[in-house]
Formats: C-alpha cells, structure tokens, sequence
C-alpha cells in the first residue's frame, strides 16, 4: 500500500511527529510506502511531492512546524481541482491520504470521502476546537507559551503598577485564553463565546489601580463587547472564507487607558504561540495519532479522524468531527469569574 500524507492550514506544534508515528508504523508494522504531499492541498492538486522514510522522519519528533511546508489551498475552490487530485494519486500510485488538519482541512478530507478518495483525517489545532476529542496536538504547546508569555509580563506589571492586555488567538473558540489566562493569573479573561462588558473591565482595572495593584487582561483575537464587532485586520479573506483578525487588544487597551486615566499597553502573541518546539505532551499525543492513522489506512477506515477521549486514542467520523466547532462551555467560563477583578 501507498499511502500519502499532507499538513493542511496554520502550522502547528507536533505536525512532524504525527508524520514521524505514522511512517514508523506504515512501513515497520505494516510495509507501506509513503510519500509526503507537499503545502497542504496544493500537494496533491499539482503533484507536488517528496519521499518520506525513516531515515528523513527519525528525528522529527521535537522539531515545530512541518517538513511538508502548508497552506490553506481548498481544491472545492480550484476549478478542476478534485479531479486532479484523484488523477494525480492514481498516477502515484497512492491508495491513501492522511490529512493532518484543522476543521477546514479535515472538512475537505470529509468531502474528498464522500467524492470517492481515501482519506483519514488527524485533527490538528492549538484552538482545541475540533469536536468529538478532547485535546488537540498543539494545544498544550500553544497555551504553555501564552502561559509563560503572561508571567513574563507580569513582572514588568507590577513594577509600572501598569494594566497590560495580552491578545492571544482564538477566533471563535477561546480555550487557548481561558486556559493561559487561568494558568497566568489574568485579572479579565475576554473569550469570543461571552460578550464582554468593557465598562466592567476598566471597572475591575481600576479596583485595582485603586489597591496599587498591577492587572493583566487577558483576551482572545475573536472576543467582541457588547453591542460591538469582532475587529479585523482587513477585509481580505482565505480560501475558506476567514477574514483575518486583529486588534482588539489594542482596542481594549485604548479603552482603559481612557477610563482609567493610566498608560495601558497591548502584547500581541501572535505567531510565537505556534512555533518552537511541541511539549512533551503534544509530542506524545501527536506520535499516537499518527500511529493509529496508520493503522486506519491500512484497514481500510477512511472517513475517520483519529481523536483523544480520555487517555485512549478512538477513531469518530470525520463529518462528526468538523460538524460545529468545540467551543468553551459558559460554565468552564463562570469557574474563572471568581478571579476577575481580584
């Protein structure tokens, strides 16, 4: 068997350790072949190519981002590009592919199944939305560097008696600050599933201006006030459909700045939470997902995304996975509240 791989959208954390279990196991349990699919689903449209074997995966497992390169290319979105993707696999030789995505990759996987193309899907984002597993490789990377980045900033705080807001990612769904702005001891957490209050904010900064305390507020790139809108870099979009965001920290910044009568700056994480190397963590739930995305290939359960519910590495349907986002409870969100403002 021949069995292709591809890494879809943004880069993330453990990407070439998924690549590295899935190749072990393939050709040492199994005696597959793989070939990697090159920038995500342009890989496969154009047939773009490189050859993956143990000797070139060995060492992947501590290395960030992905040997295969990605982009958001959505061939539902290139004139003939489902078909070049069936003509280019028959033309290698590849009865496979195994799409290491997010909701958006794994939502073409979906399709390509239901069109006739093999494929097994890993689900694969620091925003922790996909639904039907409990974690998504990435994650723990993503909020640790968020963490640490909060702690960091903490110090510079407290010595300026200074609010500082901290944006980090997370369109639609806030688990990355929910989790980093618990674990950093944030005095507002700010998640796009709860409308905010920008009055309460400066209200709570201010409490604590009022105590010579410092404050750090924590806010995801997707979070909208009430009565407001999500603000957005420009009006451009991706080839799914996404407009970019940013700048809602310094719009929150600004604010209390204005309520409070004191300087507040905004930290933009950004692109350092998906890079450096993945945790321990994410390196070991990525190597288990690529081995048991091999063993669904070769079994022949296509349709399938690999998924974690609790300690054991299940396989659900892929149109089950990317159905509706996974989004923070509003009682998850409630558990902080006792923090803000304190």
């Amino acid at each position: 068997m021949r069995i292709g791989v591809l890494t879809g959208g943004g880069d993330c954390p453990g990407l070439n350790a998924v690549i590295r279990g899935a190749v072990r196991k393939g050709t040492k349990d199994y005696g597959h072949e793989f070939i990697g699919f090159r920038y995500g689903w342009k890989g496969p449209i154009e047939g773009i190519t490189q050859p993956l074997n143990w000797d070139i995966v060995e060492n992947l497992y501590d290395q960030g981002g992905t040997i295969l390169r990605s982009s958001r290319t959505n061939p539902y979105k290139v004139e003939g590009g489902v078909d070049a993707i069936r003509k280019n696999m028959a033309e290698l030789g590849v009865d496979a592919l195994i799409a290491i995505g997010g909701e958006d990759t794994l939502g073409v996987a979906k399709k390509l199944t239901d069109d006739g193309i093999n494929c097994v899907g890993v689900p694969k984002t620091i925003d922790n939305d996909l639904g039907e597993t409990d974690y998504t490789f990435g994650f723990d990377t993503a909020v640790n560097i968020a963490t640490e980045a909060i702690d960091r900033l903490w110090t510079t705080a407290d010595s300026h008696e200074r609010c500082i807001v901290v944006e980090i990612m997370g369109r639609h769904a806030g688990w990355m600050t929910l989790h980093a702005g618990m674990a950093g001891g944030a005095n507002a957490v700010l998640i796009p599933e709860v409308e905010f209050d920008v009055k309460q904010v400066i209200e709570q900064v201010q409490s604590r201006f009022d105590q010579g305390k410092a404050s750090i507020v924590a806010v995801s790139e997707g979070a909208v006030s009430k009565g407001g809108d999500m603000q957005l870099k420009d009006g451009e979009t991706d080839a799914f459909g996404h407009v970019k965001l940013g700048g809602v920290g310094d719009w929150v910044a600004d604010q209390i700045t204005k309520g409070t009568g004191r300087e507040t700056r905004a930290v933009v994480l950004g692109h350092t939470q998906r890079g450096g190397p993945p945790t321990a963590f994410d390196r070991v739930l990525a190597t288990r997902l690529g081995i048991q995305a091999a063993a669904a290939a070769t079994e022949g359960d296509f349709g399938k995304m690999m998924a974690l519910q609790g300690t054991d590495i299940v396989r659900v349907p892929l149109e089950a996975a990317t159905a509706e986002l996974k989004t923070v409870p509003v009682e998850r969100y409630e558990e902080l509240g006792v923090f803000f403002g304190s």
